[in-house]
């Protein structure tokens, strides 16, 4: 497959054997915006922020879309394999643990580290999804997660999301051996300080040493 390299920011903790938080942006996002959201984590974290591949209407996202809400799936595929293959390199260069990425992803980058649970299950360590969408309509995880740790956010007055598929979408991921945390917020699809505020205790609860 003709993958292609990823524009990003790394910044190493010096600690061996430090968690790797990977930052996605939203829709129109790089991966510069979401740098500040690591500092409600530990500091002995490594912070990777990667940008997406595709661009819509000069907006970076990390796939392709068919209409507002409505993916275009076989490219999800694609461009997750493609970060998963960068990220693997990527660590090789960096080198990081490639098995201790908690994924943090807001909106567009959500889906992304979705997709990656989904077609990968093993792959990442964690993932905290902030506004999310269940990433594919009829695809189900390829195999039984090993109780991988997974946080989703949602806002009760977001009009981009369909909350009864966030459900669902929580009952996938824990029929598929995910631990799921849900929360719903009085907001919409922008985030708020208590999206991090919870974001980060999630954390602390499974990945602080």
């Amino acid at each position: 497959m003709d993958f292609q390299p990823m524009k990003y920011v790394y910044k190493a903790s010096g600690i061996s054997g430090a968690h790797t938080l990977l930052l996605l942006h939203g829709t129109g996002g790089n991966e510069h915006d979401l740098l500040s959201f690591a500092d409600f984590f530990p500091n002995d974290l490594n912070i990777l922020s990667i940008r997406g591949n595709v661009e819509e209407n000069g907006m970076p996202r990390f796939f392709k879309r068919i209409g507002m809400g409505i993916f275009d799936e076989k490219d999800l595929e694609f461009r997750t394999h493609e970060m998963i293959a960068f990220l693997k390199d990527l660590s090789d260069k960096e080198n990081f643990d490639v098995t201790k990425l908690v994924a943090l992803g807001y909106s567009n980058g959500a889906n992304i580290a979705g997709s990656a649970l989904f077609l990968d299950p093993k792959f990442l360590a964690g993932a905290i999804l902030l506004r999310p969408m269940l990433p594919f309509k009829k695809l189900r995880p390829t195999e039984k997660a090993a109780n991988v740790p997974v946080f989703l956010s949602s806002g009760n007055q977001d009009q981009t999301v369909d909350l009864d598929q966030i459900e669902l979408y929580s009952k996938i991921l824990s029929d598929n051996g995910f631990l799921v945390d849900s929360e719903l917020l009085p907001t919409s699809h922008n985030l708020t300080k208590t999206d991090l505020d919870l974001a980060a205790a999630w954390f602390d609860r499974h990945f602080s040493r």
